[in-house]
C-alpha cells in the first residue's frame, strides 16, 4: 500500500488538542511558505501579516511565524511530520493545494467552524474554494490563488511576427523561440513543479491524470496512458530536443526559469504572476498573455496553485487561531500581500484596487483574475503526494521523454498505489 495509505491509518489512533487557554495572549505558530517575490519581509509579506493580525487581536494572541522549505514536496515532508506526531503547535499552516486533500483525508485539520464558512468563501474566486475543501466541506481557508501566465518579452514577440494577443499553442511558442533563437522557461527539475507542468498539457489536451480523484488507492483511475498524456509527452519532447528549454531544462525550477527568461536569450516563460515584481530586467518590455494551449482548438488549462491555511487538529488554540486566519485574509491584507509578494489574492475584489492595478499594469492584474477563472488544479486526491513524486521520476529526465512515457508513467504509479513498487 501507498506510503500515504499508511498515515491514513495511524491517524485514527490519536486524540484531539485541548480548546483554547483563558488567560493571557495566546502564542500561535504559522508556518509559512518562503515569500518567493518579496524583497522584505516587513513590508506586506507573511510575517508583516503575522505581526499587524498580533496587533488586530487586542491581545488575545501572537503570532510567531516558522519558515517552511521553498520546495513544494519539502513542504509537504515537514508539515506531515509534524502533523502526525500531533504536535499541538501547529497552529496555522501555508499548504499548498495540492495537499489539503491529503491531510484532510488523514484527519489533521481542525474543521473550520460552521459560523465561518460564509467569510472564508464570501468574494473568493471559485478555484480557490473548491481546493480547500474535502468531501464538500471546507476544511481550509483559502489565501491566496496562484495561475500560471505566459510572459514574453514585447521585441521578442514582435521578431518573431506572433500574435499574443491571441491564445497560442505551444507549437507556436516552440516555433516562434526557433526563429528569434531565444528560449521558453519551464519548470521541469525533478520536484511538484514538473508535475504541475504536466498536468497542465494532460488538461489542457482534454484529458485528466486521475479519473476518479475520490476513490481509493485500490480503485484509482489513471488517464495518463492516453492521446492527452502523448499530447503532453509531445510537447515536453520538442521542449527539450530543439534546446528553446535552455541548457539546463532537466533542473530548472521556477527561479532558473525566471534566470533564464532575465537574461539575453530569454524570450518566453510560463510561470507565476510574482515574475512581474520579481523580474530584474526592463519591465516596460514585459507583456503577459493566458497559458499556452495543448493542442489547436481546445482551450488551455492554466495551472492552479497558491496556498490554502490550515488550523492543525491537535493546536490548543483552534478558535483563535480560525480568528487569526480570518484577520490574515482579510481584503486588506489580501491586496497588501499582493503587492508585496507578486502573489495573487483570493479576494475578487483586490484586484479592483488601486494599488493591485499599479503593481500589475497594462491588464495584468485583469488577465490574472480571468485565468484564475480558467484554472485547473491537480488532482485533488489523498495519493497526489506519491502520484507526483511517481510522475516526475518517469518523466525525468525531460530529453528521455518518449511517446511511450506516458503508459510506463501509468502502470509505476498505478504499482507504487498497491505497493509492488517503490518510490
Amino acid at each position: 500500500m501507498a506510503a500515504v495509505g499508511a498515515v491514513l491509518a495511524a491517524t485514527a489512533l490519536a486524540a484531539c488538542g485541548s480548546s483554547d487557554e483563558s488567560s493571557g495572549p495566546a502564542r500561535l505558530t504559522w508556518y509559512i511558505n518562503p515569500d518567493v517575490g518579496n524583497a522584505d519581509p516587513t513590508k506586506g509579506g507573511q510575517a508583516q501579516l503575522a505581526k499587524e493580525c498580533s496587533d488586530a487581536s487586542g491581545g488575545k494572541y501572537t503570532i510567531s511565524v516558522q519558515l517552511l522549505p521553498t520546495s513544494a514536496s519539502d513542504q509537504r515532508i515537514q508539515l506531515l511530520r509534524r502533523l502526525a506526531a500531533s504536535e499541538s503547535g501547529m497552529d496555522l499552516m501555508s499548504v499548498d493545494p495540492a495537499f489539503v486533500t491529503e491531510f484532510a483525508a488523514a484527519g489533521y485539520f481542525a474543521p473550520v467552524p460552521t459560523s465561518m464558512v460564509d467569510e472564508f468563501t464570501a468574494d473568493r474566486v471559485q478555484s480557490a474554494i473548491d481546493a480547500s475543501k474535502y468531501q464538500g466541506k471546507l476544511i481550509a481557508v483559502p489565501f491566496w490563488a496562484n495561475t500560471q501566465l505566459l510572459w514574453y518579452k514585447k521585441s521578442v514577440a514582435e521578431k518573431a511576427g506572433i500574435d499574443l494577443g491571441e491564445p497560442v499553442t505551444w507549437d507556436q511558442l516552440i516555433a516562434a523561440a526557433r526563429k528569434t533563437n531565444t528560449s521558453i522557461g519551464v519548470q521541469s527539475a525533478l520536484y511538484e513543479g514538473y508535475s504541475v507542468w504536466i498536468n497542465a498539457l494532460v488538461a489542457g489536451a482534454g484529458g485528466k491524470i486521475v479519473e476518479n480523484p475520490d476513490a481509493t488507492y485500490e480503485n484509482i483511475k489513471l488517464g495518463l496512458d492516453s492521446d492527452a498524456g502523448r499530447e503532453a509527452a509531445a510537447i515536453i519532447a520538442k521542449v527539450s530536443s530543439t534546446g528553446v528549454g535552455g541548457p539546463a531544462m532537466g533542473t530548472s525550477q521556477e527561479t532558473q526559469s525566471l534566470d533564464l527568461f532575465t537574461s539575453p536569450k530569454g524570450g518566453f516563460l510560463v510561470n507565476w504572476p510574482y515574475t512581474y515584481a520579481a523580474y530584474t530586467g526592463d519591465k516596460s518590455d514585459v507583456g503577459a498573455a493566458i497559458y499556452p494551449r495543448t493542442v489547436e482548438g481546445k482551450d488551455s488549462a492554466p495551472p492552479f496553485g497558491g496556498i490554502e491555511i490550515a488550523v492543525g487538529k491537535y493546536s490548543k488554540h483552534v478558535s483563535l487561531s480560525y480568528q487569526a486566519a480570518a484577520c490574515i485574509t482579510d481584503e486588506q491584507h489580501q491586496a497588501a500581500y499582493m503587492v508585496a509578494s507578486g502573489n495573487p489574492a483570493s479576494r475578487k475584489a483586490a484586484y479592483d484596487t488601486d494599488a493591485v492595478k499599479k503593481a500589475f499594469p497594462g491588464g495584468i492584474a485583469a488577465l490574472i483574475r480571468t485565468s484564475l477563472d480558467d484554472a485547473v488544479p491537480r488532482p485533488l486526491s489523498p495519493y497526489w503526494g506519491d502520484i507526483s513524486t511517481a510522475l516526475q521520476q518517469k518523466f525525468s529526465p525531460p530529453g528521455a521523454v518518449t511517446e511511450q512515457t506516458p503508459a510506463k508513467a501509468q502502470q509505476f504509479i498505478l504499482d507504487v498505489l498497491k505497493g509492488k513498487r517503490l518510490l
